[in-house]
């Protein structure tokens, strides 16, 4: 390979480290002494200095030469892990477009030796891509440190650019991986992904991501499209959206999490994206009993205190913004309930109060709600209604039902209701009032007998 036209500027080929100093060396004398200038009005590098620090930094210097036309070969023979280049630009850049050939062809880092005046009339990012720098007028620490650094990061880069290794990873991946180009084709898929979506990868490679990431929002049921390019038209990451279902190729649909990355060359150019998720199905249902607990009472499965009082709010709402909508409140309490605690026991007792739940159920509509709040006391919600005698109504109803024994573990046990009874109107500043009257009531209506229902009123 012919090199390119370039200025004669010296430079240091190096290996790493062959001869290293002892980890126990004292560190006041690897560093010792005050920064030296490497170059003193010139830009050729001091030979011997420059070979005298490497050594003494525990490295080998494989040779000292030019540039030239076997520049190339001479790099062949030596086979470094380093190249030090004396970056010297009167107004060309040849030397880093050597320095790109080095990278490219042998696949070795380059490390520049720079004046600092030379750093301001390079393009940052131009730059970064081309190696690393470290200023002529430097110490041996910072030396050391940037030799370092470059054959580390040389080291991560190689490991990172394996297709091997990348696809070992890749495969042994819990999550479903998919890896696409810039066009939205399939490239890669792990046997994860292939588990998950139903599709092999020898069907999917070169066929657009949307046939394999088919999903919706599962509130919507509408289709979520263009994140692949979403993510690498904003070159940021994208998480997949709340709610999204994937339809398998079998047609199961299956909750997933996860994101999209778009995926970078050395030149920060957007090549592809790599899509990561995975089957979020348990962390759905364990949400989803999260809430539940939150909401509902577990021994009779009602809506709990906590429900109840935001439906209330939901109410007493629309109650202010609908002229004519009315809503009533009814506070229950069994009647006795304690001794039958007493005489069946108390795991009767919770079985009774399950049986009663459904019991109240039955004489509501389908739209009305009733909350256990505790012990033995229920609130029901009516909405909708026209007047006090549809709670009136239910009153009653509930009253008949109760007539009827309950079977609980083959005894049948009798029970009543004192209900009382509040009515939505414009007097009430908050909902929680609604509940404090139908309470007041209640004990009213206990206070005249059992089985018996008072309407609230001032």
């Amino acid at each position: 390979m012919t090199s390119p036209k370039i200025l004669v500027i010296e430079d240091v080929v190096i290996h790493s480290p062959a001869c290293k100093i002892s980890e126990t060396t004292d560190l006041s004398l690897r560093f010792k002494g005050e920064c030296e200038k490497l170059i003193e009005d010139s830009h050729i590098i001091n030979n011997i200095d420059i070979k005298k620090r490497l050594q003494k930094l525990g490295y080998a210097v494989s040779d000292i030469t030019n540039f030239g036309e076997n520049i190339i070969s001479r790099i062949s023979e030596l086979t470094p892990n380093l190249v030090l280049i004396n970056l010297y630009l009167p107004g060309k850049i040849n030397n880093l477009q050597v320095g790109d050939i080095i990278q490219q062809k042998f696949n070795i880092p380059v490390l520049y030796l720079v004046d600092d005046c030379q750093v301001n009339r390079l393009d940052t990012k131009y730059y970064q891509h081309h190696g690393n720098c470290i200023s002529k007028h430097y110490n041996q620490r910072e030396l050391y440190a940037a030799i370092e650094e470059a054959l580390y990061k040389h080291k991560i880069e190689n490991r990172l650019q394996s297709p091997q290794k990348w696809l070992t990873v890749i495969n042994c991946m819990a999550c479903a991986v998919v890896v696409t180009d810039n066009h939205g084709c399939i490239e890669v898929m792990n046997p994860a992904a292939e588990l998950l979506t139903g599709w092999q990868q020898w069907e999917m490679l070169g066929q657009n991501i949307g046939q394999v990431l088919s999903i919706r929002d599962s509130h919507t049921g509408e289709k979520i499209e263009n994140l692949v390019q979403q993510a690498m038209v904003t070159g940021e990451v994208i998480k997949l959206p709340d709610n999204c279902i994937l339809t398998a190729k079998d047609g199961k649909q299956i909750p997933i999490g996860d994101s999209i990355a778009p995926i970078r060359d050395r030149n920060d150019k957007i090549t592809g994206t790599v899509i990561v998720f995975q089957d979020i199905s348990d962390r759905k249902e364990v949400e989803a009993q999260l809430v539940y607990n939150a909401f509902y009472d577990s021994l009779t499965l009602l809506p709990n205190r906590v429900l109840f009082q935001d439906r209330l709010q939901q109410a007493f709402e629309r109650s202010k913004r609908q002229k004519g909508y009315k809503f009533a409140v009814l506070f229950l309490d069994l009647d006795g309930f304690k001794e039958i605690n007493d005489h069946f026991g108390h795991s009767v007792g919770d079985s009774f109060l399950a049986a009663i739940a459904r019991c109240l159920e039955s004489c509501l509509r389908s739209g009305d709600t009733i909350a256990r709040f505790g012990g033995d006391e229920f609130a029901i919600l009516l909405e909708d209604i026209v007047d006090i005698t549809v709670a009136t109504q239910v009153a009653q109803r509930i009253h008949e039902t109760l007539k009827s024994s309950v079977d609980v573990n083959g005894k049948q046990i009798f029970t009543t209701a004192s209900i009382g009874i509040s009515l939505s109107h414009h007097g009430y500043e908050e909902p929680g009032l609604f509940l404090r009257d139908a309470d007041i009531a209640m004990y009213r209506a206990k206070g005249k007998g059992k089985a018996n229902y008072v309407v609230f009123q001032e």
